[in-house]
This record gives structure tokens, C-alpha cells and sequence, in this order.
């Protein structure tokens, strides 16, 4: 998807308002102020709910539309914002929560992009500081759900906003596809591709990268994911620790 549009930033921040997934991550990162990093902020919602919770706050977007919207939001002033990937994002700092939310791990298509973003995790945690994402469960038929889904109406500034979506591919593993919103007697269309990785490739590429799998959970309500039912995986990890062989 196009995010460094302007008009598709805006789009995407008011079809997307903060819901029970904001809430999740918020909740993970506590009530004692810690210093949290968010990889691929986007508009920054989450950011900007930690920042009113008190917490040390870095948003990190590739997409300079995505963050100037983000900088517009009340407690946006108290989020230092930056410019970059997930994958080649660096900082003196490091961060007692690092989390990557919106499904943005999916749009990470290659082992090679989802190791450097997992680096980029592991070398700015704490010593017991954690990382949390979610990636869809690839055992739902989810280009068969979206296929089928009717356009959806949102209110766009108190106009009407047409939402709809057409699949275009669904092999090995990936699933493309086109969005279009009609709004104002306008019609925007984006094209995007999303990776839906197993759980075994997501826990190897954790492993892989000195990461240790914490936990997995099936939804936003912290219940255990169950491969045949549950529509996410979110997944809690950390840094593996590092022994030292005695002499």
C-alpha cells in the first residue's frame, strides 16, 4: 500500500480508529513508566495512548505521510518521531517494550527483511525487556473471507467513504490484493501483498535471530492461540539468554 500518499494516510487513520488491539499493547506495557519503541507507528495511535499513559515513547514509520498525521494527535508532542524501517532503524537507547502492531510484520515479505527487523528488536531491548507482535493465522482461509466480504461504508469526516476489497493472488504463502475507497465522487485504489507465515517459520526466524518465544497468544483477550480457531498470533518474546561456559 501507498502510505506515503497523503490522502491514503488520512484514509487509513480514520478507518482505523483505536480499538482492542491498542488496548493489548497498552496494557503490556504496564502502569510504571517504561520506555517503549514501535516499530512501523504508523498514525500513531498506540503512540500516542502510551505517551498519555506517561510512558518514554518512540514511534519509528518509513512513511513521512503516516508520521505527519501521527504528529498531529493530542500526546503527540511528547513521542519522539522518526523516519525509518524497522529494518534499519538504530539507536543509542534501548527499550524495556518494542512492539510491531497493525499485522506491519506481515508486510515484512522475505525471511531476509523479518531477521533485520528482529535484529533491530534485539539489539535495542533492555536486559529483560520484551518485544510483541501479531501476524494473522495462515490456518484460516483468509483470501477466501476477504473475497467474499461486501464493501464497507465508514464516515469520512461526515461524508460517506466506500471500503472494498478485491483479492488478486493467493500462493505459497502470500495473498495480494486491491483496495479501493470511493470518497467524494473520487476513487483511490491501492495494491498490497502480505506474507502469512507459520508459526514454525515465525519461531525459527525468532530463534534465528537470538529472540526467545516467551508466548503465544490467539487473540486480544490474552487467550493461548489455537492453531485451528484462533485469528492471530501474538507473539511475546525476548532476549535469549547468554551463558558463559565455566573453564
Amino acid at each position: 500500500m501507498d502510505y506515503q500518499s497523503a490522502e491514503i494516510a488520512a484514509i487509513y487513520d480514520r478507518i482505523n480508529p483505536r480499538a482492542e488491539d491498542t488496548d493489548f499493547y497498552v496494557s503490556l506495557a504496564g502502569t510504571r513508566r517504561c520506555a517503549v519503541l514501535d516499530l512501523g507507528c504508523g498514525t500513531g495511535t498506540l503512540c500516542c495512548a502510551l505517551a498519555e499513559r506517561g510512558h518514554q515513547v518512540t514511534g519509528v514509520d518509513p512513511a513521512a505521510a503516516m508520521l505527519a498525521v501521527a504528529k498531529k494527535k493530542p500526546f503527540a508532542d511528547q513521542v519522539e518521531w522518526v523516519e525509518c524501517s524497522a529494518q534499519v532503524y538504530h539507536s543509542e537507547r534501548r527499550f524495556d517494550l518494542i512492539v510491531m502492531t497493525g499485522h506491519a510484520f506481515q508486510c515484512l515479505l522475505t525471511d531476509t527483511d523479518a531477521s533485520a527487523a528482529f535484529a533491530t528488536m534485539r539489539r535495542h531491548l533492555t536486559h529483560r525487556g520484551r518485544i510483541a507482535f501479531e501476524t494473522r493465522n495462515p490456518q484460516l482461509d483468509w483470501a477466501g473471507e476477504w473475497g467474499k466480504r461486501s464493501p464497507v461504508i465508514h464516515d469520512f469526516f461526515g461524508s460517506e467513504l466506500s471500503e472494498s476489497l478485491k483479492v488478486t493472488a493467493n500462493e505459497g504463502g502470500f495473498v495480494s490484493f486491491k483496495t479501493s475507497y470511493r470518497v467524494h465522487h473520487r476513487l483511490v485504489t491501492t495494491n498490497s501483498t502480505l506474507r502469512f507465515a507459520s508459526q514454525k517459520q515465525v519461531e525459527d526466524l525468532l530463534s534465528r535471530s537470538g529472540l526467545a518465544l516467551r508466548e503465544i497468544l490467539g487473540d486480544w483477550d490474552a487467550r493461548p492461540f489455537e492453531p485451528a480457531r484462533s485469528r492471530e498470533m501474538i507473539f511475546i518474546a525476548e532476549s535469549k539468554p547468554i551463558h558463559l561456559d565455566r573453564p
